[in-house]
């Protein structure tokens, strides 16, 4: 056994013991309050029923919008230890490398960078999140400004953390190829009668990689405190730290329009990268909501979230490829970036008849500040080196300390927001709603000297509108009609050239089908859409000094998704997008016509599995994403692949004993590029085996 996977024995070994004298006796004479090893409730499955992407409670079947869901008991079985593994599950996803550092998506053609949410509160941090307090994972598809105010023109993704109100003492420990080492902690006690609880999920990961130098060190740790559950007024407590350093990896460049035909561990980077490319991220979150019902049709709630965020990356990477030459260009820099934000959301719930139809009513409240400092550590070249045989630089970064750019950019939102779920009878119901922001961007510039304040306020409306036809109670049809803006900037700071430039918009269309069949054991959705953003800024080629925003950019599309939980133990998720994403208009001519970036127009996944009365399973999976263009001119294409997933699991005694092979026939493929940048796309991972014990009362 390996010194790190013993520390995180050790670790996981200590914390449970602490925790197992006060509950066992309690959890002995609870046996309505029965967990799974896992935290999740027995009677959890595949199958998801509810969401709270329209926040209030109303079934995902009654909703004129396609919304995804990866449940617990799935990112369980999967192993899913980044949320890259678990969106994996949702079609019309697809991936970039976020720079080395950070999770970025690309939902329905349109990148996602800064539509990341957590129990419905903006989380635009550029960094990887950690799954060990995660319940489930929502996708909302298509733009959900309505709600949650700038951004989302493809969707967005909610992460809905752990609930401190179950009884649960549990624990993980994972070890696999390349040193991959992983342990996690599930702690928590709810008392039933008085409604109070406290939870504490934890994960600590030290592991290697395929990719040559590449490791990844992090800790987290979230605890939660729940006061008043089951009663008129309840208090929630939240607390969230995560800390990750790990290489900052851009991944192999490409030549002559395909990706070079190099061993897929190969770095192009420092020779000494574990010292110099390396990303430190450290996240705190704190988060206080208080919820109150008025009565059995009026309830309050309001939610305050703050965090600080702060990154230290350096990487060295590829930056320019001679193609004659067969070189590859090495440069060196660096981001440093701290940000301090809060966001206050007061809600209204109200239900109520009106003349014969029922109406459930959200009155929203939104105010938010985010302060962000960003300073660019110079890029400089490094080296020049052959593309197939690269000669790594030995670097130190005391020599890479000239800032080219810094800034502290303030932004300040108000919205306010209305949405009526109508139930008029004989199966039509429809969702209804609008929402105002004011959106403040103030950028000042220290670096260029001499650079002027900047400056620009967007008041803006977005509108939703959704019909739904249920003939019975396992069939919905809907369609709906939306819209959401994209301010100049939006997560990163003013330029002079983007200042004065009217936020982008994003207007999405769709019909759709839903069904519920097999007593709720079944549920099938599919969706048809047309999704158009305009005002797409671009360089003028006659100045490339100046940026104009004329581009469009338009992706129709069709998406099928399935989820089977049957009482013979047989459960499956599956999914499918066709995706035609172009650039009908833009700034420069040569965009014209051209295919989205990183968009698929064909991919799937599926993943069943079959539980022998609850004593051992067995599953097995496989994705297919087709051919993507790495970069906005179309010159280079990221092949298509297909890789196949199997897993096994035993129960014995109160340990769950699973084991995982990822990419079982060992295809090679690459899973990630960068976006704008045909040189720079990360590898997917070789034939993977990883072993878990879950163990827990």
């Amino acid at each position: 056994m390996t010194s790190r996977l013993a520390r995180l024995v050790a670790t996981t070994a200590i914390a449970l013991p602490l925790a197992l004298p006060a509950y066992a006796e309690e959890a002995d004479n609870a046996p309505d309050a029965s967990i799974t090893v896992t935290g999740v409730r027995e009677n959890d499955g595949y199958v998801p029923l509810n969401s709270g992407a329209a926040k209030i409670a109303v079934p995902i079947k009654d909703l004129p919008q396609s919304i995804a869901v990866v449940p617990a008991e799935v990112l369980r079985d999967q192993r899913a230890m980044s949320l890259q593994d678990a969106l994996k599950n949702v079609p019309g996803v697809s991936f970039s490398h976020g720079d080395g550092q950070r999770d970025q998506v690309t939902i329905r053609g349109f990148t996602a960078i800064a539509d990341q949410y957590v129990d419905g509160f903006r989380d635009d941090g550029l960094y990887f999140r950690d799954l060990s307090n995660v319940e489930r994972v929502e996708v909302v598809k298509g733009p959900a400004a309505v709600l949650y105010g700038r951004g989302s023109s493809g969707g967005l993704i909610n992460r809905v953390t752990k609930r401190p109100n179950v009884d649960i003492i549990g624990g993980a420990l994972t070890y696999g190829s390349k040193n991959v080492a992983r342990g996690e902690i599930d702690l928590g006690h709810f008392d039933q009668d008085s409604g109070v609880g406290f939870r504490v999920t934890g994960a600590l990961e030290d592991s290697d990689s395929f990719r040559d130098q590449q490791f990844i060190k992090r800790v987290a740790v979230a605890p939660s405190f729940l006061l008043g559950e089951g009663s008129d007024t309840s208090i929630l407590v939240q607390a969230d730290y995560l800390k990750d350093r790990r290489l900052t990896d851009f991944g192999i460049p490409a030549i002559n329009g395909h990706v070079v035909d190099v061993p897929r561990s190969t770095y192009y980077g420092a020779a000494n990268a574990k010292d110099v490319d390396v990303s430190r991220s450290e996240v705190l979150s704190q988060t206080v909501t208080l919820a109150h019902r008025f009565s059995d049709s009026l309830s309050f709630r309001n939610g305050l979230r703050h965090y600080r965020y702060t990154l230290d990356r350096h990487n060295t990477n590829a930056t320019a490829v001679n193609a004659a030459a067969r070189t590859v260009t090495l440069s060196h820099g660096g981001i440093l970036r701290d940000e301090d934000g809060w966001s206050n959301q007061s809600e209204l719930t109200q239900k109520i008849e009106l003349g014969g139809t029922k109406h459930t009513i959200l009155y929203g409240v939104e105010f938010a500040r985010q302060v962000k400092d960003a300073d660019t550590v110079r890029s400089s070249v490094v080296a020049v080196t052959p593309i197939l045989a690269p000669v790594n630089p030995v670097l130190s970064n005391a020599n890479f300390t000239t800032l080219s750019a810094s800034s502290v950019s303030k932004m300040t939102t108000r919205g306010i927001y209305v949405q009526d779920f109508v139930d008029f009878g004989h199966g039509i119901k429809a969702l209804v709603g609008v929402r105002n922001d004011r959106f403040k961007q103030e950028t000042r510039i220290t670096i260029p000297a001499n650079s002027k304040p900047l400056e620009r306020v967007d008041n803006k409306w977005s509108p939703r509108a959704g019909l739904v036809f249920q003939p019975d109670e396992s069939q919905s049809y809907y369609a709906s009609w939306s819209s959401s803006f994209q301010p100049s900037a939006e997560t990163f700071a003013l330029a002079a050239n983007n200042a004065d430039i009217a936020p982008e918009k994003t207007t999405n269309k769709e019909i759709g089908a839903k069904y519920t069949l097999l007593d709720n054991r079944l549920s099938i959705q599919i969706a048809g859409f047309v999704l158009k953003r305009t005002g797409i800024k671009g360089s003028d080629p006659a100045n490339p000094q100046v940026v104009v925003p004329i581009g469009t950019q338009r992706t129709r599309g069709v998406e099928v998704s399935g989820a089977l939980d049957l009482p013979s133990g047989f459960r499956a998720i599956v999914g499918y997008a066709y995706l035609d994403g172009e650039v009908t208009k833009s700034a420069n001519a040569l965009f014209v016509g051209k295919g989205s970036t990183l968009t698929p127009k064909n991919s799937a996944n599926v993943f069943l599995t079959k539980s022998f009365d609850g004593r051992f399973g067995v599953g097995a999976g496989a994705n297919y994403v087709g051919n993507r263009w790495a970069d906005p001119a179309n010159t280079t294409v990221l092949e298509h692949y297909i890789t196949a997933d199997a897993m096994a699991w035993a129960q014995v005694g109160p340990a769950r004993l699973q084991i995982n092979l990822y990419n079982v026939f060992d295809k090679n493929y690459i899973v990630s590029g960068h976006g704008t940048s045909a040189i720079l796309n990360l590898p997917g991972a070789p034939r993977t085996v990883l072993g878990t014990i879950r163990f827990g009362l």
